[in-house]
């Protein structure tokens, strides 16, 4: 059975064709438009012709490259950890880490709304996994009462909630949990866009803790492909020595890495790409607010709608068609049969684009859809 999806085209780095229509385009993840930078295509075209499409091969035999290297050092240190990681893609980065800490932790608790691959990673920390309310540190406090301050649970959450922006509250968790506990952040969509250097959901709260292993991708900020754990080197020596997904994985094509280490070193120097991505996120939540619409107060460019009536799916689409935006609705990652709208802003977006998000959504809020 064919995917159910629509099949979009890029247009360019704001718009898309959809059915022979030139829209603007707010869906994906692609926050910085680093995926078709020049610079960023311009390595990729050149790793290709220098290095070939793949070492095929595991990096524990005759795969390994110093560009690999290279790119885990650059991510260890924009990101300020000691070691990293590169993984061939953002989901495994997970399952790689509960394959290697397997058996080290009493209890798995799981926000109840994290992403798939956090899911699937709890099954790998083999031992009882317990879920909790969505962004409930109250809820994780009392587990912990019940299950006791001399656990040693690890709690599985994402940074920022692809699905609404919300952020985890870290803080709140760390006061919760015990003192040998340990949160796996899944910060695949903080990374690169939150806090004042692009740390990700860590920075953004002023949380530094040696108890948060952050994961994150290469395909959302930085427009390109992978994923990679940041850890201390015993952590991440662990991983390249025990995880069966690691050792197993041909690693990720060197044409890509060479594009991941152009991106990460565009993300690092170029402050004004951030600077655009605040001030566009701003202006959206601000005139929004503005006109009575109900939005969360985060620094997240995420901005969704969840529909109340079914009639409102097409009321909003209609209406957004209308002012030519590809209307993102969507059910996923979230298990919600209604679905939702979902409208990723980004660095690139020209005010006027982000003007006609705001009429549409603020019309809908008029008519009694929010």
């Amino acid at each position: 059975m064919k995917s159910s999806a629509p099949l979009l085209q890029q247009v360019d780095r704001t718009y898309v064709l959809y059915r022979d229509r030139k829209l603007i385009y707010f869906g994906g993840c692609d926050y910085f438009r680093l995926s078709s930078h020049p610079a960023v295509v311009k390595a990729i075209h050149s790793g290709l012709k220098k290095y070939g499409l793949s070492v095929a091969a595991s990096r524990k035999t005759t795969g390994n490259h110093s560009l690999h290297e290279k790119l885990e050092e650059r991510l260890a240190g924009f990101f300020g950890a000691p070691d990293a990681v590169l993984l061939s893609n953002g989901y495994a980065t997970n399952l790689v880490l509960a394959q290697a800490l397997a058996g080290k932790f009493s209890h798995a608790l799981i926000d109840e709304r994290a992403h798939g691959s956090l899911v699937d990673a709890a099954v790998f920390f083999d031992c009882p996994i317990i879920r909790f309310p969505y962004r409930d540190a109250a809820a994780v406090t009392r587990i912990v009462q019940r299950i006791g301050q001399q656990s040693r649970p690890v709690l599985l959450t994402d940074g920022m909630f692809s699905h609404d922006g919300e952020l985890a509250p870290l803080n709140a968790y760390l006061r919760g949990l015990p003192r040998d506990a340990a949160i796996l952040l899944d910060d695949a969509h903080g990374a690169g866009t939150l806090g004042k250097t692009g740390k990700g959901t860590v920075e953004q709260p002023g949380v530094r803790s040696n108890r948060i292993i952050q994961t994150i991708s290469l395909s959302k900020a930085f427009g390109v492909y992978g994923g990679a754990v940041l850890g201390q080197r015993f952590l991440c020596n662990r991983i390249r020595e025990r995880s069966h997904l690691f050792g197993g994985n041909t690693p990720l094509p060197l044409p890509l890495v060479n594009a991941a280490l152009r991106a990460v070193r565009i993300v690092k120097s170029d402050k004004s790409l951030r600077l655009r991505l605040e001030r566009n996120v701003r202006y959206v939540k601000g005139e929004l607010c503005r006109t009575g619409f109900a939005i969360a107060d985060t620094p997240s460019p995420i901005i969704s709608v969840v529909p109340r009536r079914a009639r409102d799916v097409l009321r909003l689409s209609k209406s957004l068609l209308a002012r030519q935006i590809y209307p993102s609705f969507i059910r996923y990652p979230v298990s919600a049969v209604s679905g939702y709208f979902r409208f990723a802003i980004s660095s690139e977006h020209s005010l006027e684009q982000l003007g006609n998000l705001v009429r549409v959504l603020s019309e809908y809020a008029a008519g009694d859809g929010k």
